[in-house]
């Protein structure tokens, strides 16, 4: 189980301010999933209790992480079978929430 200090709460409460949802993500119990229209990303708990992103932030498929691949000489979004093209506006509303995300985390309460 995850256990959080009152300041890594108050970064998840200051993020559900901003819009953010908290989901979790089975294979990744050690860690916070956050998300916003169709991105999300995974938060760790850091030592001096504070919160980062582990990795990128993707974008959902069914609810899942998704991974940009090549197809075809076009990006996309995969999970397992299925895929959705990486287009300029999805490209650029995983670009906002990846900078929403990392503002947030930095603002002080």
């Amino acid at each position: 189980m995850l256990e959080l200090s009152e300041q890594q709460i108050a970064i998840l409460e200051r993020l559900r301010e901003r819009s953010f949802a908290l989901v979790a993500f089975p294979l990744y119990a050690s860690h916070v999933g956050v998300r916003r229209g169709e991105c999300a990303a995974l938060l760790e708990p850091v030592p001096g209790d504070g919160l980062r992103v582990f990795g990128d932030a993707f974008i959902l498929i069914a609810g899942n992480p998704a991974v940009r691949a090549l197809r075809g000489g076009h990006e996309v979004f995969v999970w397992k079978g299925s895929e959705v093209p990486a287009t300029p506006a999805r490209n650029a509303e995983l670009a906002a929430f990846s900078e929403a995300l990392a503002e947030s985390l930095l603002a002080r309460v």
